[in-house]
This record gives structure tokens, C-alpha cells and sequence, in this order.
């Protein structure tokens, strides 16, 4: 049976979404054990396997896209099961958008009124380039009616990155200096959820949820690729339920 987190936040009732953690599934180290990722070594029948056993709890079959830190959002009803992006949006009922990740951010989106909903896969490149931003656009609602969830990420404890990081984020907000504190090594702690809160309140979004895990320190619930190298991966979903209860 998978394991799956509910995400704790006032979405609208016919908006339903799921967080899947690493454990609960069929996959051998160093991939143990709900790995659902195609592209990380793993077994393809236990790849298989788990999103199987995801499918149980899901009205049709996610759109698994291949993502490649970019600012790309489709339609899943009008786009090919298999493509390269790293957002997804719809309108259509029981139709799910998915995410996977193992450090990266994944962002969850919904409206007040529940007519569309979203999901972003959020690295820092991803994150620099506007992802989010291109989320909320394809969205085409008012900014402040939307609401946003983040998923389990690398916290900003073990979030080490280079001084080029640091300067693509405060070349485009000078604020984002903020998110980043020196560390030991002499490079730079990140703040991927500052640095996403930032980003959405500056496109009009102020209902922000979530944040505050860490993949790599909780180690026994998520997957984390910079701590282990070879690992699985998580996914985030989200859809609007035909039936609204």
C-alpha cells in the first residue's frame, strides 16, 4: 500500500491532491522503496509496479512529463502523454497533473473557486527562470484568487550552492539576497522556499502553504538525489474531482 500525504491546505473541495513519500512500495535499495521515477536505473516493472499501486488513488493516469528545469506548462487534456516540461495545468475533471522530485520544489496551485488547478517542478534553475510565474499565467486567473502549496524540498540547512546561484537570483530581485546565507565552505545556503514565497507574492500570490520540510535531512520519508546519488523519486499530484464532495 503507497504511502501518501495529504497536503494541509483550504484548497476548494473538489480540489484533491496527493504528496507520495519514499515508502510503500516495491523497489530495491538503492531505490527503496515507492520509487516512481522511469529514468533513475530502477527496475521497470517495479517502476511499473508502484505507479500501479499510485493509480489506485487517482482518477486516470498522470501525465508523466519529462522535465528538464525549464518554464514550460501544458494542458494535460490537450497535450501527448510524454513531453518535455516542467509545469502542468488543467481544467478538465479528473485529469492529473504530476510532478516528481528529490530536492527540487514541487509546487502545488488551485484557484478559490476551484475551476483549474496546476503543478510545478521547481529547481533553482527553473525557479530563476520563471517557472512559477509561467505556472500562474497559464492558470489565467487572478493571481489573488490563487492558492499555492510547497511540497517537500532540500531545506535551506543543506541547500549549499555557488556564488552564481546567489547572483542569478539577486540579479532579478536584489531582495532575494535575503534567502542565502554564507556558509563554512564559503559558498552560499539557500532558501528554496524563501526564495518561492518571494517569487509568488511578486506575481500576487499571498495564499502560500506548506514548506518547511527537508529531503535531505528526513531521510526515512523522502528521496533525496544530493544526498544519496542514485535514488528514487516522489511525486506531487493534483486534480479536480468530478464529483466536488
Amino acid at each position: 500500500m503507497a504511502d501518501l500525504l495529504t497536503p494541509d491546505w483550504p484548497a476548494p473541495v473538489r480540489v484533491r491532491a496527493l504528496q507520495t513519500l519514499r515508502t510503500g512500495g516495491c523497489s530495491p535499495a538503492p531505490w527503496s522503496s515507492f520509487n516512481l521515477g522511469d529514468h533513475v536505473g530502477d527496475d521497470q516493472a517495479r517502476v511499473l509496479a508502484n505507479r500501479a499501486s499510485l493509480r489506485k488513488y487517482l482518477p486516470s493516469e498522470p501525465l508523466w512529463m519529462k522535465q528538464v528545469h525549464g518554464i514550460a506548462a501544458i494542458d494535460v487534456g490537450n497535450s501527448p502523454r510524454s513531453m518535455e516540461a516542467d509545469a502542468a495545468f488543467t481544467r478538465r475533471t479528473d485529469t492529473v497533473c504530476a510532478v516528481m522530485t528529490a530536492d527540487c520544489l514541487p509546487v502545488l496551485f488551485c484557484d478559490r473557486a476551484g475551476t483549474v488547478v496546476a503543478a510545478a517542478h521547481a529547481g533553482w534553475r527553473g525557479l530563476v527562470a520563471g517557472v512559477l510565474e509561467a505556472t500562474i499565467k497559464n492558470m489565467a486567473v487572478p493571481p489573488e484568487e490563487v492558492l499555492a502549496w510547497l511540497g517537500p524540498a532540500i531545506g535551506p540547512q543543506c541547500f549549499e550552492v555557488g556564488a552564481e546561484v546567489r547572483a542569478a537570483f539577486v540579479a532579478a530581485d536584489p531582495e532575494a539576497d535575503r534567502a542565502f546565507l554564507p556558509s563554512a565552505s564559503g559558498k552560499w545556503l539557500a532558501d528554496i522556499y524563501a526564495l518561492a514565497r518571494r517569487r509568488l507574492r511578486r506575481s500576487g500570490v499571498e495564499r502560500i502553504y506548506g514548506g518547511g520540510a527537508c529531503t535531505v535531512s528526513e531521510h526515512e520519508r523522502f528521496f533525496s538525489y544530493r544526498r544519496d546519488g542514485i535514488t528514487g523519486r516522489m511525486a506531487t499530484l493534483i486534480w479536480l474531482a468530478t464529483d466536488g464532495v
